[in-house]
């Protein structure tokens, strides 16, 4: 739910980290390249969020539409992220990161998801800053999925269909153990949303930045999320 009308820092960023790609071939190397630097820049993010305030993290790591992507590019990013888990997962649990998954896990291999599972439980007594991470997602897919369930949890008889409002919906998607986002910021110059939290950000604050993802860094992080606190959030209602 929206929060109270405050120009505070924001509690709960989430980030389409575009631009890898573009990235690393201005460069003229391949693609994973520059996802093995997007990587890199994750760290440097999530070690910023304590001092700035910001106490969850959404990133958007692959969507339900990349699939798409070449063969090659697809296998990469996998292993990217089964190494990603195995390196960082000691300091993450060090630094009083709490990690959780979101997306749907059937598509992604077996190992992988072991190794989800091993971290979100390895990590689940933090408190310092939540970092969720979305794998194999997409806004679309997580309505539809908890549509599913809300079904059948009338069809079984456990509800019916005067129980179901807005929040009751809400329980049932990925997150609903998670603040909706305050603030949403996309890299790389794109002004889209690309399915990403749809439900979760009626109530957000977009920013759209030109910088590619492996450039951005705690210091404009920073500068972002010090424009949030400057703005007037209303939530529709009107100032006397």
């Amino acid at each position: 739910m929206a929060k109270d009308l405050t120009t505070t820092g924001p509690d709960h960023v989430a980030i389409i980290m575009d631009g890898n790609g573009r990235w690393a071939q201005k460069r003229g190397k391949p693609r994973l390249f520059g996802h093995h630097a997007g990587a890199k820049r994750v760290r440097q993010i999530v070690e910023a969020c304590p001092d700035l305030g910001v106490k969850y993290l959404t990133i958007f790591a692959f969507s339900t539409e990349n699939w798409r992507r070449t063969q090659t590019e697809v296998a990469g990013l996998m292993k990217l992220f089964r190494r990603y888990i195995e390196r960082e997962a000691r300091d993450l649990l060090a630094n009083g990161v709490r990690v959780r998954f979101i997306g749907d896990r059937m598509k992604l291999d077996d190992r992988l998801v072991q190794l989800m599972d091993d971290l979100e439980l390895l990590t689940s007594g933090n408190d310092r800053v939540h970092m969720t991470v979305a794998i194999n997602y997409g806004g679309r897919d997580e309505v539809t999925r908890a549509a599913k369930r809300l079904a059948l949890e009338i069809e079984q008889g456990r509800l019916t269909h005067r129980d179901v409002d807005a929040e009751t919906l809400a329980r049932f998607l990925d997150t609903h153990v998670l603040p909706d986002p305050d603030l949403v910021i996309r890299t790389s110059g794109e002004a889209r949303i690309s399915n990403f939290l749809l439900w979760q950000s009626a109530y957000a604050e977009y920013e759209f930045i030109d910088t590619l993802w492996p450039d951005f860094t705690a210091e404009e992080f920073a500068e972002v999320v010090g424009r949030y606190a400057a703005r007037d959030r209303r939530f529709g209602a009107v100032k006397v």
